[in-house]
């Protein structure tokens, strides 16, 4: 079994990394891509082996790591500004000030358990609740409810930081 994983990995490789053109022009970025598409493939690729479209099928997992980047990236550059500039005067930036709150957030989501911790990470990532639901091994309603109540326990925790 792992010489057929290896064949179609060395044998669509060179495939993926084409494709990854559209994604990005930076090398590194690519190989990277291309890699975690391989490692999320693995969970199911038994079923793939010899499937006439497993390009396709790596393709999408593909898009999906590459979106949920961008998707990740695009709420932490949000969250970085509206914890940069916030006050009266917004041309100022206080870094201090976002590093300490920075460190509060991270700190009260490693204080929940290793998988209340796990499904908040892989939820602010950018995982679907159906992603989390298969990788977890757990219901999709279990987790949508997990999710509403660790956010609950975030905010309790980060209460300081809400306007009142």
């Amino acid at each position: 079994m792992k010489n057929l994983i290896n064949d179609v990995i060395v044998q669509n490789s060179p495939i993926l990394n084409r494709l990854a053109n559209n994604f990005t022009t930076d090398q590194n970025e690519k190989e990277e891509l291309v890699q975690e598409t391989f490692i999320r493939s693995l969970k199911s690729i038994e079923k793939f082996i010899n499937h006439p479209k497993i390009v396709a099928w790596l393709y999408v997992i593909m898009k999906n790591i590459y979106l949920n980047k961008y998707r990740r990236l695009t709420l932490y550059r949000t969250a970085e500004k509206e914890l940069t500039y916030t006050g009266e005067n917004r041309s100022s930036r206080n870094n201090a000030e976002s590093r300490f709150v920075l460190g509060d957030i991270e700190k009260s989501i490693k204080s929940l358990s290793s998988e209340n911790y796990e499904i908040i990470s892989m939820y602010l990532e950018g995982f679907k609740y159906y992603e989390i639901a298969e990788t977890m091994d757990i219901k999709e309603g279990t987790i949508k409810t997990r999710i509403h109540t660790i956010r609950r326990i975030l905010r309790k925790k980060l209460n300081v930081y809400t306007n009142n």
